[in-house]
């Protein structure tokens, strides 16, 4: 027998939500096999099986809150597995009539031996049959998804009629299984659809989210700056040489790379824009780790570009690229998010014209990029229209002055406008 255990946490995490288990009791596993996932307030972690043999139990059930190094379960070599239900004493044979037997028979039995603890629970909470749940999972397995699918639709169309509310008044529909608290229905007006609203609660990792923006904006002095940049050279460099790039290094020559070189180096000429506040000390960094942010599923993620001083445009771009299918797939590590000295947003992939990028905490500047939109500017007494892009730099005022803000957002845009200024560290 071998204990299915959390993984150790960092010194920063205290706890985690076993978010899922992908093997239930009596399914074999192999040594290296990830059994369950347990979300923490910063990433999601994989537990793996340390042995093969088959899952015997589980100690813990789909949401239930776990600490560093608890015990989840057990895998043995074999045998009969045991969970919850298996535990429990048969009941006794009952003596029924014919009659009773026959009305018994006209209910479709209830087969919850073969669900997972954490779906048998919502399926036993929400008073639901198993027959009549549609399986999405592995083998038409019944997951914990269906379930929630399940309540969420409503009533079936076998379920007892239900008395109509009175116009304007407020009624509860039945329960829904999970976390999910019951939807209102709120008729506006006789006659018309009720408006629902469903109360859901927040993940770990988006109400780590929330703490710590809030907790930025109560501490730092946070003020914004604001510029344009010139697009064109960028984007002309780019479709001169994207081929070559591409053909060498096998990946696209995007603006991101460019814009983390650029702010690099305008961090080498503004140290202070690097550096960080604790307590009344500013702590300078003598080296430049840049996290961009990255949008996924479960909430806005900054993985960690490091030594970026030391990388090649193509180098950041695999490394990005990286970054993005791991968060996709839930795969970020503490160690690709812990650290950072600056911070790099690109709200102009989703249509962003401008915004105040908030900090990230205990960084003391982030910059925003915007969408590129032609518009009219003035060349030589010239007006043209040309790819131009605003940028925002927010910063914590109470270490860098307006002045270090302004210039450090200008050397970017020379940088941008002039990419030659890269190769002759101008």
């Amino acid at each position: 027998m071998a204990d299915i255990k959390v993984p150790v946490f960092s010194e920063s995490i205290s706890e985690g939500t076993l978010l899922s288990w992908h093997k239930k009791p009596g399914d074999t596993v192999k040594r290296g096999e990830v059994v369950a996932e347990i979300e923490t307030d910063k990433v999601v972690l994989e537990v793996t099986a340390l042995q093969d043999g088959v899952l015997q139990s589980v100690a813990r059930n789909e949401g239930d809150t776990v600490l560093s190094e608890e015990v989840l379960g057990t895998i043995g070599e074999g045998g009969a597995a045991s969970s919850p239900a298996a535990s429990a004493p048969a009941p006794q044979a009952n003596v029924q009539t014919p009659s009773a037997a026959a009305a018994v028979a006209e209910k479709p039995a209830v087969a919850t031996d073969d669900l997972s603890p954490a779906v048998r629970k919502l399926v036993i909470e929400g008073g639901l049959d198993p027959a009549q749940l549609q399986g999405t999972g592995k083998d038409g397995r019944i997951t914990k998804g269906d379930v929630l699918a399940h309540g969420q639709a409503g009533p079936s169309a076998t379920a007892p009629a239900q008395s109509v509310p009175a116009a304007g008044t407020q009624t509860v529909s039945a329960p829904l299984p999970g976390g999910a608290r019951p939807e209102h229905e709120v008729p506006r007006r006789e006659h018309e659809v009720p408006r629902r609203e469903q109360r859901v609660p927040m993940t770990r990792i988006r109400a780590r989210i929330a703490e710590r923006l809030k907790e930025v904006q109560n501490t730092a002095a946070i003020l914004t700056t604001f510029n344009e940049v010139n697009m064109k050279p960028a984007m002309d460099l780019r479709k001169k040489y994207q081929d070559a790039f591409v053909a060498k290094h096998g990946v696209k020559l995007g603006f991101m790379s460019l814009f983390v070189r650029a702010a690099t180096e305008a961090l080498k000429q503004f140290p202070v824009v690097n550096a960080s506040l604790e307590g009344k000390d500013v702590i300078y960094h003598g080296y430049y780790d840049i996290g961009i942010a990255v949008a996924s599923e479960r909430g806005l993620v900054v993985p960690i570009l490091r030594d970026t001083d030391s990388m090649s445009l193509a180098g950041i771009e695999k490394q990005i690229a990286d970054f993005a299918g791991k968060a996709r797939n839930g795969k970020l590590t503490l160690e690709d998010m812990t650290g950072g000295t600056f911070s790099i947003t690109n709200g102009g992939t989703f249509g962003s014209m401008m915004s105040t990028p908030i900090l990230n905490q205990p960084q003391s500047a982030i910059l925003g990029m915007h969408n590129i939109i032609e518009r009219p500017i003035v060349e030589n007494g010239q007006i043209v229209a040309r790819p131009m892009m605003y940028l925002a730099l927010s910063y914590d005022h109470r270490i860098i002055d307006g002045r270090e803000a302004v210039l450090f957002l200008v050397t970017i845009k020379n940088i941008l406008e002039d990419p030659a200024r890269l190769l002759l560290d101008l």
